[in-house]
């Protein structure tokens, strides 16, 4: 039976079917109970149900071949309902994977971004369709490399690494260079800073030299497939169902929407670690330039594109929400204690005690009481070539752009869009989870 669909069948005498079992359904004067079926993913019950209602009874089988039950049950219509009770309760207590698609710089080896997707690979509440790379904090081609020695270190090398844009959409690092100079310089540039200078956490190379790894070089291989069309093809597979988690530039999103308009509308939504609005710190990073932020500065065209799409929902973690988190030398210790391979990973290779603002994003959306304020605002990213090239916008409802029209049609085709920001977490909660997490057993 296809996901997402909801059929009753009637289940015949000698028949048998596969699903998950449904309140019996009275059929006709002769007061018939039919067995229905539903998808078995709704519930999280997989079973087989055999035999003839038309007198009375059922064998009923799990899937995998232990007996529920193991002699004829008669299920008459008050005995249907003390089964169907039963069924209900074990399908309250199992619990359905969300699928979700990681799109991440994931420079590494351990760090923020590695440690971001461990968040959601090791929480057994995901099913992760697979991870897709972008440039930012460092070049797409070792990303690649780190992120897929990251999953043969935990143990899960049945997600697929997908790469993906290399470059930004129209910013240029001559570009962002050249404004150096006009402009002024921020203490982050990513894969276009440099060790030496502070302005990276690694020394400046060109994009496709992949320096060796200190963690190993992985045996396993990237997909041959794009990001941008592996996006599209896991989200048509499952409309409606898949969410997307950004916490990197936006790039490989853009794309997606940009090859198959139906992309963004297609999904359950977006999370996106990005944007700066008012952040309350002495950082060096955001105390004179409080609207700039990496992901979105990196490539503030994809950014624009992908804020302004369908989503049928956003939630939106900026650095306003991240500085309000850290990871501590007492977090890495607890975590250490574990023998499992995620935090022995984190224990060999993550040396670095920032925010966990990606981290935030990811374990947010997987326990939103997380979250314990937020507010609604229309977010988009300053795409022209001035000093505030790739700042967030922001407007409140009263005050937000309106699309002017010509004739009756808009001018502008897409409008800016409300957007849940997180704006208060509960700390010790998301602390919690995230080293709990971190300890675990590989999730399956």
């Amino acid at each position: 039976m296809a996901n997402g669909s909801w059929p009753w069948i009637r289940l015949g005498l000698k028949d048998k079917y596969q699903g998950a079992l449904t309140p019996g359904r009275h059929h006709g004067a002769y007061g018939r109970t039919f067995v229905g079926l539903l998808d078995a993913s709704r519930k999280g019950i997989d079973f087989t149900a055999v035999g003839n209602p038309l007198q009375g009874f059922a064998w009923v089988v799990m899937r995998d071949g232990l007996l529920l039950w193991a002699s004829m049950v008669k299920i008459w219509i008050r005995g249907l309902l003390g089964v169907w009770a039963f069924l209900c309760a074990a399908g309250a207590g199992a619990q359905t994977q969300r699928m979700v698609i990681i799109d991440q710089d994931g420079s590494g080896p351990g760090g923020s971004n590695q440690m971001a997707m461990m968040v959601l690979l090791q929480s057994p509440q995901t099913q992760v369709l697979g991870i897709t790379m972008v440039s930012g904090n460092a070049w797409e081609p070792e990303e690649v490399q780190h992120t897929l020695r990251m999953l043969e270190l935990i143990h899960r090398t049945d997600v697929p690494v997908v790469p993906g844009a290399v470059f930004p959409l129209v910013r240029t690092e001559r570009e962002a260079k050249l404004d150096q100079a006009r402009e002024g310089t921020f203490p982050w540039y990513g894969a276009w800073g440099d060790l030496a200078a502070h302005t990276s956490a690694q020394p400046y190379h060109t994009a496709f030299v992949v320096p060796k790894q200190v963690e190993g070089e992985p045996s396993i291989k990237a997909s041959t497939e794009d990001a941008a069309h592996f996006l599209i093809r896991q989200v048509r597979a499952h409309p409606h169902a898949v969410t997307i988690y950004a916490a990197g530039p936006l790039t490989n999103i853009a794309l997606a929407i940009s090859i198959d308009p139906e992309f963004a509308a297609l999904t359950q939504g977006i999370v996106i670690m990005g944007g700066s609005i008012s952040p309350q710190t002495d950082d060096p990073e955001f105390t004179n330039s409080p609207r700039h932020e990496f992901n979105f500065w990196w490539d503030p065209e994809a950014a624009h594109i992908v804020l302004r799409a369908d989503w049928p929902r956003v939630d939106l973690t900026t650095v306003d929400i991240s500085i309000k988190t850290r990871f501590t030398q007492t977090m890495l210790d607890e975590i250490s204690t574990s023998k499992q391979p995620a935090a022995q990973y984190l224990a060999k290779y993550t040396h670095e005690l920032y925010y966990l603002w990606d981290e935030l994003a990811a374990a947010a959306w997987l326990d939103p009481k997380i979250i314990t304020a937020e507010k609604m605002l229309y977010v988009d990213v300053d795409v022209t070539h001035g000093p505030g090239y790739g700042n967030t916008l922001t407007w409140g409802t009263e005050f937000r752009p309106e699309s002017m029209k010509a004739d009756g049609q808009p001018l502008v085709q897409h409008e800016v869009k409300p957007v849940h920001v997180q704006t208060e977490l509960d700390t010790a909660r998301f602390n919690r989870m995230f080293v709990e997490l971190m300890k675990a057993a590989p999730a399956k």
